[in-house]
């Protein structure tokens, strides 16, 4: 195994968005296509898991280089079952995990992460911690171990995580409802465009 991969998860409901999160315009695209495009740089490969609307997912990544999409069976049961899913599919030394609702993560923050000699990393903007978070795959056994109701966050809390501190406030900047949304769109109209 050699290289870097990413999973994006997005398999949710996005009850609280009122609409399907993944498919609203960012720009010239939707918000996951932007998502994949702030990792394409540093991965050889990168997994979507979806699972609500899965149709309009494999859409939206079907001619997409180096993109594959997985069908987590399970996500009603929440995020981790899309976690698991996910890393079943990796055969890289290193992968990313960030949820396919934020679509301003800068590449240079995936670069930098990179540059960091850890099991686990996670970026950090003024002192908050955000997304993506980056694993070695010898993790991904014990992680698979975990019941589907954990949450990754208690398996990063009972491992050294190696923080880093950036300057890209898109790694807190996620669509969980219209208000989000707006402010994503000016973030990405005042800061990206």
């Amino acid at each position: 195994m050699s290289g870097v991969e990413g999973i994006i998860l997005a398999a949710g409901f996005s009850e609280r968005a009122g609409q399907f999160k993944m498919t609203l315009p960012i720009g010239d695209k939707t918000i996951l296509e932007k998502c994949i495009e702030g990792m394409t740089s540093v991965c050889d490969r990168i997994i979507v898991v979806g699972g609500y609307n899965y149709d309009k997912i494999k859409e939206i990544v079907a001619d997409i280089p180096n993109v594959e999409f997985c069908y987590n069976k399970n996500y009603e049961a929440g995020m981790f079952t899309s976690i698991k899913r996910g890393i079943r599919e990796i055969k890289a030394d290193r992968f990313f995990v960030i949820p396919g609702d934020q679509p301003l993560v800068q590449a240079e923050t995936y670069r930098k992460m990179l540059a960091v000699d850890a099991d686990i990393v996670i970026p950090r903007y003024k002192g908050k911690k955000g997304h993506p978070v980056l694993f070695r795959s010898h993790l991904i056994e014990e992680i698979l171990t975990m019941p589907d109701e954990a949450c990754l966050r208690d398996f990063i809390h009972s491992k050294n995580a190696v923080y880093i501190d950036l300057d890209d406030q898109g790694i807190l900047l996620d669509v969980d409802n219209p208000k989000d949304y707006k402010t994503v769109i000016e973030y990405f109209e005042k800061e990206v465009l």
